[in-house]
């Protein structure tokens, strides 16, 4: 691990951790938040970086530039991640790659490497949406994915909107919105990531190259039924959500074994959530994924006709709601080869390609501009846990491995 990452993961690491779970709660427009933002913004001071917040929350690092308005259209090479976590997240998913973006900088410098296009480093905001319920807000809203009105409306658990939080952390809500002339600056987005997965611990590479994110959602189900006694409403006189949702996750995880893709209920709200009560409203929210559409499809279609089923046979009522959708995320090809052209020249052996289940905000500014990812070793394959991992020699290569390809790109 070089000195520069070494330094500022040390700098980073306590920042929003909690002492009780030790993962951590970086949610967005919070004061862990803004710890992280201060850090992002103290780094890229300390190496002379023109640094800007974007009308999106969304933080920038320049270098030959002092913003994107000096960039000509398609010219700058920009690389970063996010800081935000999911609730008790662990060190790595994020973080990797913001911390990695500045090491490879320092990489370049002591190469001597002369930058022929901009390069800017960049954070992006609430990618993980842990706070408002929708992931990668930031580049949504830059890339006109996710719509004003809409951002306005979002909510988190007190009750508190967008706007209001971001007015709370000092920065104008009404201010957000698309980006596209930012966008149009930029030539090529490469995010390393750690491996939310092992395939490359079984491969026995250190870092690989993204080929596609795998089409994915959240959908809300919502079974309501009657409210009464536990301990003197009769078994057969009950209108028991608690059953049709419990029935339902089984069948999410059947449905998921058959078709080769995943399912999870991982998030549960309960009305009146008494120990001696009967449910009146079972509310999950289902984050489903697999390798293409038709498969996707086939899955929430399973789960919605088998919910639908218990649901009937309780007594309950059912609606199912499609919060959010990512289609499948095809990395540019020529992007992609370019990288492992680099990468494959740097090393004398092919870098292994491979697809993801995990969304991020490549995918999401994908549609507008070339974006790539690369990938570090994650020994375990645990994520979004403080069990999530990658070793310091990996974490070295990962760095290298940026600095080559930004090397490849921008000093041309």
């Amino acid at each position: 691990m070089t000195a520069s990452f070494h330094e500022m993961w040390e700098e980073l690491r306590p920042l929003g951790r909690d002492s009780s779970s030790g993962g951590y709660r970086r949610y967005a427009w919070t004061g862990a938040d803004a710890d992280c933002r201060a850090w992002f913004r103290a780094q890229a001071e300390a190496r002379g970086l023109a640094y800007e917040l974007d009308r999106n929350g969304n933080q920038w690092a320049w270098l030959g530039a002092t913003g994107p308005q000096d960039v000509a259209p398609g010219d700058a090479v920009v690389t970063g991640s996010h800081l935000d976590s999911v609730p008790d997240g662990g060190a790595f998913d994020g973080p990797l790659g913001v911390v990695s973006s500045f090491a490879a900088l320092d990489e370049l410098r002591r190469r001597g490497a002369e930058f022929g296009r901009p390069l800017a480093i960049v954070n992006f905001g609430d990618e993980e949406g842990a706070r408002f319920g929708l992931a990668c807000v930031g580049s949504r809203l830059s890339a006109g994915a996710l719509t004003t009105e809409d951002a306005h409306r979002l909510r988190d658990g007190d009750g508190i909107t967008l706007p209001q939080a971001m007015e709370r952390a000092g920065h104008d809500p009404d201010a957000i919105g698309p980006d596209p002339e930012r966008l149009a600056r930029i030539g090529a987005f490469v995010e390393l990531h750690v491996e939310q997965g092992r395939a490359l611990d079984l491969s026995g590479d250190p870092v690989g190259i993204a080929s596609a994110i795998w089409p994915h959602g959240r959908w809300r189900f919502d079974f309501r039924g009657e409210a009464n006694h536990a301990g003197t409403t009769r078994l057969e006189d009950r209108r028991d959500p608690m059953l049709s949702y419990a029935a339902t996750v089984l069948a999410a995880r059947e449905q998921a074994r058959l078709a080769g893709a995943l399912a999870t209920f991982g998030k549960i709200s309960v009305e009146p959530n008494g120990v001696n009560a009967i449910p009146s409203l079972v509310r999950g929210w289902l984050d489903s994924r697999a390798p293409d559409q038709d498969t996707l499809d086939t899955v929430i279609t399973g789960i919605e006709q088998a919910a639908a089923e218990r649901a009937a046979r309780d007594g309950v009522d059912l609606s199912v709601v499609r919060e959010s959708f990512t289609p499948v995320v095809e990395f540019q090809h020529a992007l992609r080869d370019e990288l492992s052209a680099i990468l494959g020249k740097a090393r004398e052996r092919a870098v292994p390609v491979l697809g993801t289940g995990a969304g991020h905000d490549a995918g999401i500014l994908s549609g507008t501009v070339p974006t790539a990812m690369l990938f570090v070793r994650n020994p375990t394959g645990v994520s979004h846990s403080p069990a999530e991992a990658a070793d310091e020699d990996d974490c070295a290569a990962g760095v290298t491995a940026l600095a080559d390809v930004l090397e490849g790109l921008a000093c041309r």
